[in-house]
């Protein structure tokens, strides 16, 4: 596992829009997710069921 680092909004939205990561909103509840999402973000649940096909490589940015 590795260590959490912050990025500025900047690079999480470089990497986002480049498709080197993908943006996970972290509430567990799909209603908080409806009115807080970010754009080109997904919720929790659907991360979850997405999961099997994500390389073990793959950047995960939470917010």
């Amino acid at each position: 596992m590795t260590e959490a680092v912050q990025l500025s909004p900047e690079e999480v939205y470089l990497k986002v829009i480049s498709e080197k990561a993908i943006l996970i909103c972290a509430y567990r509840d799909d209603e908080e997710y409806k009115r807080i999402n970010l754009e080109g973000s997904m919720s929790l649940s659907e991360f979850y069921s997405l999961l099997p096909q994500y390389s073990k490589d793959q950047e995960i940015i939470f917010y």
